[in-house]
């Protein structure tokens, strides 16, 4: 018998983060996809500490469109957060998910906003 695809996910993520890991100068860009929702979060992973999130469920986040475009608007969001604390470049986590679709599209916004990966 096959794996589930949360166990799959989480063998992929886990291949990812012995490679993929965060400073104070170069933070880990981390995503998460719920069914509805999508969260983003930038983190220091040698102090344990996540320096900025942004999420579809903020206050006063505006969700129009289908949820690749929601996607977008958080890794736009993010961004400027981000280039307001003074953080420019980052490492990018998938968090085991395929890079196509809504993780895609946060990427590209981040990207766009001025982040570098």
């Amino acid at each position: 018998m096959g794996l589930t695809t949360l166990e799959r996910r989480i063998r992929i993520k886990h291949r990812i983060r012995k490679i993929v890991n965060g400073t104070a100068e170069k933070p880990r860009l981390s995503v998460f996809r719920s069914n509805k929702e999508i969260y983003a979060q930038l983190i220091d992973d040698v102090t344990g500490v996540t320096l900025i999130a942004a999420s579809s469920r903020e206050k006063g986040f505006k969700s129009e469109g289908n949820k690749v475009a929601v996607a977008t608007s958080v890794g736009k969001s993010i961004a400027e957060k981000a280039v307001k604390a003074g953080i420019n470049t980052c490492t990018f986590d998938r968090n085991g998910y395929l890079y196509h679709g809504r993780v895609k599209s946060l990427a590209d916004a981040a990207r766009e906003g001025g982040l570098n990966f």
